[in-house]
């Protein structure tokens, strides 16, 4: 998938009022680069990579090392800001939708796109999924072939 999936404003600006939250309540420094980083996660729907987050970051913040931004992640992890994503044979890719929702994988373009739906929200774990461990999470993925890999092949 070509285009960026910008998020709203008004979804932007609730994330990063949750960031703030977050860090405060946390007793972290809501530092520059935190911030910048975060803010980079948050303004897409794309479900970045660590390589992508990081050059865009650097444009921002020349001095950032990817060391950095790693940590960071792994911090905003733990905070619950952000979520990982391992589509395909891809990288692992991040998350700032933190609210309940699935995600539709392109096999072909390897696009990672959310949606919702109240069905899959009300599964419960399998007694024989339970048995293997305690479950801490659970989200639908679907793998298929997205709309813009589907027009395109029509159009070929």
């Amino acid at each position: 998938m070509n285009t960026t999936m910008k998020r709203a404003p008004q979804e932007l600006e609730r994330m990063m009022s949750r960031f703030d939250t977050a860090i405060r309540r946390a007793g972290i420094k809501r530092t520059h680069q935190r911030l910048v980083i975060f803010r980079e996660v948050a303004r897409t729907g794309d479900h970045p990579d660590i390589e992508t987050i990081f050059r865009n970051v650097r444009r921002k913040l020349p001095t950032v090392s990817l060391d950095t931004v790693y940590r960071t992640l792994g911090l905003f992890g733990k905070l619950g800001l952000v979520t990982t994503v391992r589509p395909l044979k891809e990288r692992v890719r991040f998350d700032a939708n933190t609210n309940v929702h699935h995600h539709f994988v392109c096999a072909r373009c390897g696009a990672t796109l959310d949606f919702e739906d109240r069905d899959f929200d009300a599964l419960r774990v399998p007694k024989t999924a339970a048995v293997l461990g305690r479950v801490e999470s659970l989200r639908v993925e679907l793998r298929g072939v997205c709309a813009d890999c589907m027009a395109k092949g029509r159009r070929s």
